[in-house]
């Protein structure tokens, strides 16, 4: 979950980072009133989840209260990358002496937590990882030994971050681990004239899946952001990713479904999902997950491949049989049963065929049931 740059630098502040105080608000006037509060010369910067705000024309210094409005006016409603402005923030202005860049992410080609940082912050990082790669200094970071005062030096070395700033890397993986995140990025970090090490801005994507130890994130959730479809699986307790192909997939393990995955790959198919139900196929399980595939426009064609183990497959059957009676199935349903009681999950199939339909087809093993679910895709 991506969150908005004001609700990072609220994350910031909760940890000991330290930024300017600011006001969030969603009409001119009101950015009006808090450009009063804050001191009258401030800068409104649109609030959206991407990159390249400034230069969109989405990140504006105001020079006093009558200005913030006019700024904050021209910048609601903003399209930008896609992203319609609905807010902005407003935040004090600082004597700018230098700019620096750091970063904490999960490195997932080198299995290890990274810290970039680089003194050349306030620009793209992107191209100046690409131009300059030299001045953007990348140091692993051990999991179990985190970022202590001593490897907080060691990344402001690296980087050419002044001795300063160390307190604030601690302060930031506090954040990057505390929070469960994925990324935690300021861009840029600054001192100022007067010695300050203030966090101008913040980047924060934290891990869905650790969701259930935060309840407070669900405050950072916006309604109607994301995909509706996995937002209808969560909302069901369905462990669901929605894909950019046409053949739902449906299995029991996350194991079992990524190599399906990669069977209707193989077969000339695109994965419309990653559905895993995990060991609990009930029919209202079956039920729900078959809903929400179905209801993908992008679906030609479903495929349930079920490896029976703690779950039996005429428990999955049976579960498929009822599940039926509770959804519509306008496209095919192909059903590869396998392992703990398959050849009974078979039979309860075929006996219920007749009020099933020709929609619903059996075959033994995965890479024949691959290859019918795919064929719709070919086609």
């Amino acid at each position: 979950m991506d969150l908005f740059e004001y609700q990072a630098r609220e994350l910031f502040a909760g940890h000991g980072v330290p930024v300017l105080d600011s006001a969030v608000v969603a009409d001119p006037a009101a950015a009006r009133a808090a450009a009063e509060r804050l001191g009258g010369r401030v800068v409104v910067k649109a609030q959206v989840k991407t990159g390249g705000r400034g230069k969109a024309g989405g990140v504006r210094l105001a020079s006093d209260p009558t200005d913030a409005e006019a700024k904050a006016r021209a910048i609601l409603g903003m399209d930008i990358k896609g992203h319609t402005v609905g807010t902005v923030m407003l935040t004090e202005t600082a004597d700018i002496q230098d700019e620096f860049y750091v970063a904490y992410l999960l490195d997932r080609a080198e299995r290890t937590f990274l810290a970039m940082a680089s003194a050349e912050g306030g620009m793209d990082i992107e191209e100046v990882a690409a131009t300059r790669p030299g001045a953007l200094a990348r140091i692993p970071v051990d999991a179990d030994e985190g970022v202590t005062e001593e490897k907080a030096r060691e990344i402001a070395a690296a980087g050419g971050l002044p001795d300063e700033a160390v307190p604030v890397l601690v302060a930031l993986w506090e954040v990057f681990t505390e929070e469960d995140a994925l990324l935690v990025e300021v861009n840029p970090l600054v001192r100022t004239e007067d010695g300050r090490i203030l966090a101008l801005d913040g980047k924060v994507s934290l891990d869905a899946n650790a969701r259930f130890r935060h309840p407070a994130h669900a405050a950072y959730e916006t309604p109607g952001e994301g995909d509706p479809l996995e937002a209808a699986a969560r909302a069901k307790g369905l462990n669901y990713v929605k894909l950019d192909g046409s053949v739902g997939v449906i299995g029991n393990g996350a194991g079992l479904v990524m190599s399906t995955l990669d069977v209707v790959a193989h077969h000339g198919g695109a994965p419309a999902n990653f559905l895993d139900i995990g060991g609990g196929a009930s029919a209202q399980v079956m039920a729900d997950g078959l809903g929400v595939i179905l209801s993908d426009p992008d679906v030609t064609s479903v495929l349930v491949n079920v490896f029976g183990g703690i779950t039996a497959c005429d428990a999955v059957a049976d579960g498929i049989v009822r599940a039926l009676g509770l959804v519509d199935l306008t496209k095919p349903l192909v059903v590869r049963l396998d392992g703990n009681n398959a050849e009974r999950g078979r039979a309860i199939l075929d006996a219920a065929a007749p009020s099933l339909g020709p929609l619903v087809q059996q075959l033994d093993t995965m890479d024949g049931a691959a290859a019918r679910a795919a064929a719709p895709a070919r086609s």
